[in-house]
């Protein structure tokens, strides 16, 4: 399978319920990123940028778990940053998981053999590691060598304690669909178990020259997908097919809200006009339409997961034949 069958449950319960009470607009998944500071400086990361006046700020493990009582999302992303150097993490993954909710710790890996004495293996608890290519390309990227033999170890003794370990790959226009096949290829061998890809934000405060437009995300997408079908790709295949042009998808915005030291990130993961204190403010003043239509130049080559994603998951039950190719999809 895809994804763990306990996830598929979960989810679906979920659905159901805001369905039956007629609620029209609900997270999926809670990016929660109690702390910003990092061990990297990657090319195409916005994060240690936008916040780099308060990276030495983290949220206390009270306020996480208080985020996670706000938002009722089954499925909780701990990021940052890198979360492996959050001083709480590890007692954090515990209480999520106390509670119920699906974790996935997103780790650029270089801590993570070290650090897996702090978690124990669960069917809700899956390390989602960094890589954008082989060793040559993913160091170029990070600007760090042995960054990619770090991470691809710290990866080994993870699957050899029984952690389910997958990894996301972010495309660049640079990317290379023979180099994307090699990597796939390795990660299979070493067991594990999916892989994400999706196409790089352009931030404003990165550096130009290495992101695509929506025009080039298609053209890319289409290049890749005779690697998308070969290997336990989980991006879903409603998705791909949006990357690739051939499905119009809208953004739900709201479907992976984002807390972080600063509050509630509005209006997406990807985008800040601004944080607000409680959960409820955020879905209750955010303007959700004007993002949705993509009216706001920001969004013009925006094609990320964390908007269009959502999307496809909530507009699964107006057409049977994309609910039944999903259910065979996640059971290949």
């Amino acid at each position: 399978m895809k994804f763990p069958l306990l996830l598929h449950w979960d989810m679906t319960l979920y659905l159901l319920k805001n369905a039956l009470r007629g609620v029209r607009r609900f997270p999926l998944v809670l990016m929660l990123e109690p702390t910003h500071r990092c061990n990297l400086r990657c090319a195409g990361c916005g994060r240690i940028r936008e916040y780099r006046d308060t990276l030495g700020k983290e949220l206390a493990l009270e306020e996480c778990l208080e985020a996670v009582q706000e938002c009722p999302a089954p499925v909780v992303t701990v990021t940052g940053g890198e979360p492996l150097l959050y001083s709480q993490v590890g007692p954090l993954v515990k209480e999520l998981l106390r509670r119920k909710r699906h974790v996935y710790l997103c780790t650029n890996g270089v801590l993570l053999g070290e650090s897996l004495e702090m978690f124990r293996p669960s069917a809700r608890f899956t390390f989602n590691v960094h890589l954008d290519g082989p060793r040559e390309v993913h160091d170029s990227i990070i600007g760090t060598p042995g960054t990619f033999d770090r991470a691809l170890d710290g990866i080994r003794k993870a699957k050899g304690k029984g952690f389910r370990v997958t990894t996301n790959t972010t495309i660049y226009r640079d990317t290379e669909p023979g180099k994307l096949d090699f990597l796939f290829h390795l990660l299979t061998k070493e067991g594990v178990d999916g892989f994400l890809v999706a196409p790089a934000y352009n931030y404003e405060a990165v550096e130009e020259g290495i992101f695509l437009t929506r025009e080039e995300i298609v053209e890319k997408f289409r290049e890749i997908e005779a690697i998308s079908r070969k290997y336990k790709v989980i991006s879903t295949p409603l998705y791909l097919e949006f990357l690739m042009g051939k499905r119009r998808l809208r953004c739900t915005p709201w479907g992976n809200p984002t807390r972080n030291p600063a509050g509630w990130k509005s209006p997406c993961y990807l985008i800040t006009d601004g944080h607000y204190q409680t959960f409820k403010e955020l879905m209750d003043k955010t303007p959700w339409e004007r993002f949705v239509r993509g009216e706001d130049p920001r969004c013009a080559n925006c094609m990320m997961h964390c908007g269009f994603e959502p999307t496809v998951v909530r507009e699964l039950g107006k057409n049977p034949r994309d609910l039944w190719r999903m259910i065979l999809w996640n059971l290949t």
